[in-house]
């Protein structure tokens, strides 16, 4: 998640999952970082670069990889693994964001089977004598027309990818709606490289009777965890067997609150890292009675001073808001009225475009 999962908020994902039944040298789950653009890691372009940072506790090093170009997607593979000794690359062809499916990435690019195969067996190509994995992410298809996941499980497999995740959703529901988890069953039953399924995990329940309903070998968790990294810490108790719900008061989400800000601040600086926790606020605070001015001061803090004022004025006995239990986070919406593509996208699913390619966003981020 763009913006989202950098290297401070995994850490305290990672931490909350470690607080869990982890089986004996096991481990708690794969945390990935935010999508980044190849061309920017090929470029060198620092900001791309900034965001490749990792905690001394990331046994594996993951990151997910956005781009168009199978060279550049190669040569950036090669970058991530020799430069930052990344351990999984993870490839991006889920987004639904406009400004990324109008050039052909994201979700839009399976549509173009060849393309795909293309970029897929570039990539495993580059991170094999590494003996790094390669795995994908994708959605449903474009759209209810034009579905793709079939097709992209088959080409994923045949390229080599150690597995495939499928948001149960087209592009064109973006967040809207509910997750198809039948078409992720579907995908389970067409290849036999391990299958992810993502989409509607809102609680720890949700996860197993995703792995009931699809016979997944394992589950993705996008927008459920925003606001609650305690999530990973039920999901590990509930896979390992344990019956356990995470129910905090307020307090215990100011505490949460706190020590996310102290890592985000770690990896950058106060005015930068209590800015970057801004848009947190809300998340953490979804369902929790709040007045409105402490929610805006929250909104605006630029110092630790006015944080620990901030936190210092919530009601700490406060209960959980069990109402809020099994409700959609993050983004949600309306599905779209049409797909942004590039002209003509659907004329022909073999077509290669490599000028297109060149034309690949070069911003990391969406």
């Amino acid at each position: 998640m763009a913006g989202v999962t950098n290297a401070a908020y995994r850490q305290l994902c990672r931490e909350q999952a470690e607080a869990g039944a982890v089986p004996a040298g096991g481990q708690a789950g794969l945390f990935v970082c935010e999508m980044i653009t190849s061309r920017g890691i090929v470029a060198r372009d620092r900001k791309t670069l900034d965001m490749l940072q990792f905690d001394p506790g990331e046994r594996v090093r993951s990151v997910q990889l956005y781009g168009v170009d199978p060279m550049i997607m190669a040569r950036a593979t090669e970058i991530l693994i020799t430069d930052f000794a990344v351990d999984h690359v993870d490839l991006n062809f889920g987004c639904p964001v406009p400004k990324v499916t109008r050039k052909g990435g994201g979700g839009a690019l399976p549509y173009k089977r060849r393309w795909l195969e293309l970029i897929l067996t570039a990539v495993v190509g580059a991170a094999g004598p590494h003996g790094v994995p390669v795995t994908m992410k994708t959605r449903i298809g474009i759209d209810d027309d034009h579905r793709t996941h079939l097709d992209a499980g088959r080409i994923a497999e045949q390229a080599g990818c150690a597995a495939i995740a499928l948001h149960g959703r087209t592009v064109q529901q973006a967040y809207s709606g509910e997750a198809d988890w039948d078409a992720i069953a579907a995908l389970k039953q067409h290849v036999s490289i391990p299958v992810l399924g993502n989409g509607d995990i809102w609680e720890a329940g949700d996860a197993l009777a995703m792995v009931r309903h699809t016979g997944v070998d394992g589950v993705v968790i996008g927008r459920g965890c925003l606001g609650r990294p305690w999530l990973f810490r039920d999901l590990v108790d509930a896979f390992a067997g344990v019956s356990s719900r995470t129910l905090p008061t307020l307090g215990e989400v100011a505490s949460m609150i706190r020590r996310h800000a102290q890592l985000v601040v770690g990896y950058s600086d106060e005015p930068h890292g209590l800015a970057e926790m801004r848009k947190h606020m809300a998340w953490y605070l979804k369902g929790y009675p709040v007045g409105g001015e402490i929610r805006r001061a929250l909104g605006l803090v630029s110092t630790f001073a006015e944080l620990d004022d901030a936190l210092g004025r919530l009601e700490p006995d406060v209960p959980f808001p069990v109402a809020e239990l099994g409700s959609p986070r993050g983004r949600q919406g309306s599905a779209r009225a049409r797909v942004a593509l590039p002209e003509h996208w659907l004329d022909d699913p073999a077509a290669v475009d490599l000028d297109l390619a060149d034309a690949e966003i070069g911003v990391s981020g969406g």
